[in-house]
């Protein structure tokens, strides 16, 4: 009964560190760049588009094509820092938990 008890203590504390580093998550504002910083994406940390920066230089019709290709990259490199930074907070939270390698957490 005793284990139980620490069991269930336990997951009261894991859900608690969870709920934080959700709310961290939204809090965190990550930065992708291309085409030498001339696009830059601001992510949050759950994803979250939060900017879109364009060098005036880039806004020529027959650059469009250019452009979008750069938005996407620049997307996919904040998209990328956003998801590392929160499989890090992960760690910390679940960290001596016995949890799968490359099971993705919450639920």
């Amino acid at each position: 009964m005793k284990d139980i008890m620490g069991m269930m203590k336990a997951a009261g504390e894991m859900k608690a560190k969870m709920e934080a580093m959700q709310a961290e998550l939204a809090d965190l504002v990550v930065e992708g760049n291309s085409g030498g910083g001339m696009v830059a994406v601001a992510l949050t940390g759950k994803g979250d588009m939060r900017g879109l920066k364009i060098d005036p230089s880039l806004l020529k019709p027959e650059d469009a094509e250019m452009v979008e290709d750069l938005i996407i990259a620049a997307f996919n490199d904040a998209k990328g820092k956003s998801e590392a930074e929160a499989q890090r907070k992960m760690a910390e939270v679940t960290a001596g938990l016995p949890i799968p390698p490359g099971m993705k957490l919450p639920f």
